[in-house]
C-alpha cells in the first residue's frame, strides 16, 4: 500500500490510498458512511492477481482529509477528479459501498469521459426520488438520524461529536450498537473476527478528528444531490441484499428503474454488510471494461 496527501485547489488536502498491482486497471473504493480509506478491500495479492489499482481516499472531514462544509453528493466527482489527475490516470472505474454509493454515481454522471464503470453496493437513492419511499424498510436509528438532519445540522453535529468520540476510544462500540438492529445475514458477517478487526480499523480513521466528514454525508444525502442519475451513460452494476435494513432495498431497485441500462443483482439471505463479500466481485467487474 502507498499513501498520499493530494492538495485540492482550494487548499485542502485528501488522503489517498492506493494497493494491488500499480500498472492495473484503475478503480476508485468510495468507503461508506462512517468510513475511511482503511476500510473493508479485497488484500493487495487479490488485487493484483486481477490486475487492478485500487485507490481509495477519506472522503472530506473524514480522516486525514480536510473538512469541506456544505459539500454535496456531486462533490465527489471534483475529489475523484484531483486525484485522478494527481494520479495521472484519464479513465477509471468506480465503485461505491453504502453511503459510497451515490458518490461514486456522482462520478459517472459528471465525468462522462472518464469513468468506464460504476459499481454499487447497497446503496441510498436520493431522498425525495419520485415515486419512493424513502424510509420503508429502514431501521428506526437510521430513520431518526436521518429525520433529525431534515431538521438542521445542530439537531445531530453534537450527538454525532459525541458517539465519535465514543467510537474513537472503542472502535468496537459501533458495532455493538448496531447489534440489536442487524439481521441474521448481517449478524453471521460481523461475527467473523477478521471483519470486525477491519471495521475497527476503519472507524478508529474515520473518527481520528471527529465527526465532521460522517455529518456531512448524512446532510448530503437528505439534500439535492446536484445531478440526475437519469444522466448516466456509464454501464452500471448495483447489488443489494435483499434483507438490507440499512440501505432498504427499494433504493436500490429505484436507481436501476432511473438509470439507463443498469443492471440490478438483489441477493436473497444477505443484507447490509453482506456487501463485504461481494465487494471482489464488483471491483472485478468494474475493472474490466
Amino acid at each position: 500500500m502507498a499513501t498520499r496527501r493530494i492538495e485540492t485547489p482550494d487548499g485542502g488536502v485528501l488522503a489517498v490510498e492506493t494497493s494491488g498491482d500499480p500498472s492495473g486497471h484503475p478503480v476508485f473504493l468510495l468507503h461508506g458512511t462512517p468510513g475511511s480509506r482503511v476500510g473493508p478491500a479485497p488484500r493487495g495479492a487479490v488485487l493484483a492477481r486481477m490486475r487492478v489499482r485500487l485507490i481509495s481516499f477519506d472522503r472530506p472531514g473524514y480522516g486525514d482529509s480536510t473538512r469541506l462544509p456544505g459539500r454535496d453528493v456531486a462533490a465527489a466527482a471534483t475529489d475523484v477528479t484531483v486525484i485522478a489527475d494527481a494520479l495521472g490516470l484519464d479513465r477509471f472505474a468506480v465503485v461505491g459501498r453504502s453511503g459510497g454509493g451515490p458518490h461514486a454515481l456522482a462520478c459517472a454522471a459528471l465525468l462522462p469521459d472518464r469513468v468506464r464503470r460504476a459499481a454499487t453496493q447497497v446503496s441510498l437513492a436520493p431522498r425525495h426520488a419520485d415515486g419512493l419511499d424513502w424510509f420503508e424498510g429502514m431501521t428506526p436509528s437510521n430513520e431518526h438520524a436521518y429525520r433529525q438532519a431534515e431538521l438542521g445540522q445542530p439537531r445531530i453535529a453534537g450527538q454525532f461529536q459525541v458517539r465519535s468520540r465514543v467510537i474513537r476510544r472503542d472502535p468496537a462500540q459501533l458495532i455493538r450498537n448496531l447489534v440489536p438492529e442487524l439481521t441474521p445475514p448481517d449478524r453471521t458477517v460481523v461475527a467473523d473476527i477478521g471483519i470486525r478487526r477491519i471495521l475497527h480499523s476503519t472507524y478508529r480513521q474515520a473518527f481520528r478528528y471527529g465527526a465532521d466528514g460522517w455529518i456531512d454525508d448524512v446532510l448530503a444525502f437528505i439534500a439535492d444531490w446536484g445531478f440526475a442519475v437519469e444522466s448516466i451513460r456509464a454501464p452500471v452494476r448495483l447489488w443489494h441484499g435483499a434483507e438490507d435494513r440499512f440501505s432498504p432495498v427499494g433504493h436500490s431497485a429505484w436507481l436501476a428503474d432511473h438509470i439507463p441500462g443498469a443492471q440490478l443483482y438483489l441477493e436473497p439471505g444477505a443484507a447490509h454488510f453482506g456487501a463485504l463479500k461481494e465487494m471482489t466481485d464488483a471491483i472485478r467487474w468494474a475493472a474490466h471494461a
